[in-house]
């Protein structure tokens, strides 16, 4: 086997050809945001990213 990245045969692409960037099907992510759970995690990420704005802006503190 070869040790060659190239993929299909004798390692030649196109290129005009990227797999990588195709773009990715959009997942439907179903949340309960009434759910206690969900309300709890979303005042913890928000006072981290107050903390986070507010040594942004002063970072003596």
């Amino acid at each position: 086997l070869s040790g060659g990245r190239g993929g299909g045969v004798g390692g030649k692409r196109d290129k005009g050809e990227n797999p990588k960037k195709t773009e990715p099907e959009e997942e439907e992510i179903d949340i309960d945001l009434n759910a206690p759970e969900t309300e709890k995690a979303a005042l913890a990420i928000q006072g981290k990213f107050r903390r986070f704005q507010k040594r942004k802006q002063d970072p003596s503190s």
